[in-house]
């Protein structure tokens, strides 16, 4: 029988825990027989949960790593908390004997600190994909999707995202048929629509300084209209190259593409709070065209707009589109 073994950290985020244990040992194989041997293990006796909501007395120690199939490391809160040298030992040799070794949410901080997603492609929780990008630049970062397959290297998105990495290793090792069987259990889609792109608030860059604010606010209020890089040049009193490097300088990004930025964002709050067709939705927010509108929905989502819709949409209409300030981004440590 397959041996999963789920890794307790001090401080291991609950639900991170809770979802291989739960997801894994609901999977059946099709005469009725249970397909995985789930094991709760630990480098210490007894490990606290995140925020200290309760104690967990572990079964097994770091030996099930060895004896694993498939090795699973939840996150744990404090990203910059270093990974017990006895752990990071026991990880580095389970994938030299071949082990799958996944991580849920920022649990690929562990893997990270283990250089286990040394080169190849990771991910984890968007709002800490940045965080990781930073620490470890030899990790190719890709903050959009749902989870990351290197073959015996795997990592996933945040929270929910855990759960559909699960669905897929079932699915990898038993087929879809075990894997759907799962996911009906579970009362989860065996496969979702898009990334996590899709659950990330996509407000423009905010500026440094305070000199382009009032020309960002008048972008704001006149996107909907067909503004061209000389409109927005003129109306700032500059040349177009000029107006290119003092937007570089103070967001980090073009005129056009800040306007996009902003356009995406009021196509997001339209959708999640009116019944606006996307036709409509495509003409409020300045897109020109409902099939422009879709490409360029979903190249910045990672999803269609009906989809989003499906995901998103909220039981209770609001009047109209907020204001929109120019926000500061959200810091992505603490996870």
């Amino acid at each position: 029988m397959h041996t999963v073994a789920v890794l307790a950290l001090d401080g291991v985020v609950p639900f991170d825990m809770s979802t291989p244990i739960d997801t894994f040992g609901r999977a059946r194989l099709p005469d009725g027989r249970d397909a995985y041997r789930v094991r709760v293990c630990a480098a210490t006796e007894e490990v606290e949960a995140d925020g200290g909501v309760f104690t967990l007395r572990a079964h097994w120690g770091l030996e099930a790593l060895a004896e694993a199939d498939t090795v699973v490391v939840p996150g744990t809160p404090d990203v910059s908390a270093g990974v017990p040298p006895e752990v990071a030992d026991a990880l580095r040799a389970a994938a030299r004997a071949g082990t799958r070794i996944a991580s849920i949410c920022v649990g690929a901080f562990v893997l990270a600190q283990t250089g286990l997603l040394d080169g190849l492609r990771a991910t984890t929780h968007w709002a800490a994909t940045g965080e990781l990008a930073h620490r470890y630049p030899e990790i190719k970062v890709d903050p959009d999707v749902l989870y990351v397959d290197n073959g015996r290297i795997l990592t996933s998105a945040g929270a929910a995202a855990g759960l559909d990495l699960c669905l897929h290793m079932i699915r990898c090792d038993l087929g879809t048929a075990v894997a759907a069987d799962t996911a009906r259990i579970c009362v989860m889609p065996l496969e979702r629509d898009g990334g996590q792109a899709q659950f990330i608030v996509h407000e423009p860059p905010a500026p440094d300084g305070a000199t382009l604010e009032p020309l960002l606010r008048w972008m704001t209020e006149n996107s909907r209209q067909e503004l061209t890089l000389a409109d927005i040049a003129a109306r700032a009193g500059m040349s177009t190259r000029t107006l290119n490097r003092r937007f570089r300088e103070q967001t980090g990004t073009t005129p056009l593409q800040w306007l996009q930025h902003t356009r995406i964002r009021h196509a997001q709050h339209l959708l999640e709070t009116t019944a606006h067709s996307v036709e409509r939705i495509a003409a409020q927010t300045g897109f020109g065209s409902p099939t422009a509108f879709r490409d360029r929905f979903r190249r910045h989502v990672g999803t269609s707009p009906y989809a989003y819709r499906r995901a998103f949409r909220s039981t209770r209409r609001q009047p109209g589109p907020p204001a929109t300030p120019v926000p500061a981004a959200p810091a992505p440590a603490g996870v």
